[in-house]
């Protein structure tokens, strides 16, 4: 019990202490944007907002984030390299926030930076079998597990980068999968990851006031791909380390939005004859919008899909398959019958202006 209570206070501890960081580092932040010319102009329209917005405030949560942890974290050779990668990840973003840089240098970038963590241990050596046929419960990597995991962090990395495109959407995403990895360690008993995603969590939390919408700053790079980046190393960490079936679906579940956003525009682009890195208007956000949804409301059905995949993932981790599933399969009917309530609404709406325009003189 005590052990628990000790673990909860250093939890609680270094969320406090990176919200309170991430809340007074902000507006500093916002400032030093400006400055610097970190400014997002509104040039096409795959943007959502009509003036310009400062943006590199993703360097307010990685302040608060890196503050908390060092505090209150112990520092292991695969923690320092979490670190070291992910401070190459927050220099690459500064200077893409500033200068725009290409794709597929800020590619090659990620991939050393990816490197780094994976060279200091932070490796998938053994994942669950998805076939639950097979005689053999998970596969060994062997030397594919380097390659296999770098291709993890860079895909992680990008997927919140792809999903950052309206207000608080990367960053209240991002809050919630850290607090679904926070309630996992816990009720696995893995104290430092526990900790470390505590920090990422409050560091969010504390800049999410000043990116909700209207947005006064944007994360930027800097914020979408450090919190790609932190949330793919801890998955290696606290949970491809299981053997068993929770090792291959948890971490697809608690990242299960930005994942089927990046699969889905990846897909669609090279149907279309484009680049995958191509950008375009047609991501899950872009799509709700077009259905007319506002940003608060499309927002918070993202947060809400995002809660029910992270709420599946502790369910599985705790209760077992069956339970998950089920959860998973009630919840998206309600979601599908609230969808539709809202679409027919929101149709009769229209069809309602719109007569009401017809009969005007």
């Amino acid at each position: 019990m005590n052990s628990d209570l000790q673990t909860m206070g250093w939890v609680a501890a270094a969320l406090v202490t990176a919200m309170v960081v991430s809340l007074i580092a902000t507006p500093v932040v916002k400032n030093l944007a400006f400055k610097v010319g970190a400014v997002d102009v509104p040039k096409d329209n795959r943007r959502m907002h009509d003036h310009p917005i400062p943006r590199m405030g993703g360097l307010a949560i990685f302040f608060g984030f890196i503050l908390s942890a060092l505090l209150y974290v112990e520092m292991t050779p695969q923690f320092r390299g979490m670190l070291l990668g992910g401070v190459i990840i927050v220099v690459l973003g500064i200077f893409d926030d500033i200068y725009a840089l290409g794709a597929k240098f800020k590619l090659v970038i990620q991939i050393v930076a990816a490197l780094v963590a994976v060279l200091s241990g932070n490796v998938i050596q053994i994942i669950s079998n998805p076939n639950v046929l097979s005689p053999n419960p998970w596969w060994d990597l062997g030397w594919l597990s380097y390659p296999a995991t770098v291709l993890w962090i860079v895909a992680i990395t990008n997927a919140v980068n792809l999903i950052d495109g309206l207000d608080g959407l990367a960053c209240g995403v991002s809050t919630i999968s850290a607090l679904t990895m926070l309630v996992i360690s816990l009720a696995v008993a893995d104290a430092p990851v526990a900790v470390v995603m505590a920090a990422l969590a409050g560091a969010c939390i504390g800049f999410l006031p000043y990116n909700l919408n209207p947005a006064k700053i944007f994360m930027g790079d800097t914020g979408s791909t450090f919190l790609g980046f932190i949330l793919a190393v801890m998955s290696i960490q606290g949970l491809f380390k299981f053997y068993t079936i929770i090792s291959f679906a948890v971490p697809f579940l608690m990242l299960g939005l930005p994942i089927f956003d990046t699969c889905f525009a990846f897909i669609r682009r090279i149907a279309h004859g484009q680049s995958p890195m191509h950008p375009d208007r047609s991501h899950v956000h872009h799509r709700l919008i077009d259905m007319g949804f506002n940003q608060k409301q499309a927002v918070a059905v993202l947060y809400i899909i995002s809660a029910i995949l992270g709420l599946c993932a502790v369910v599985l981790t705790t209760s077992g398959e069956l339970k998950a599933m089920m959860l998973l399969l009630a919840l998206c009917a309600a979601g599908a019958v609230s969808a539709r309530i809202f679409l027919s609404n929101n149709e009769k709406k229209k069809t309602e202006d719109k007569d009401h325009k017809e009969d005007q003189p």
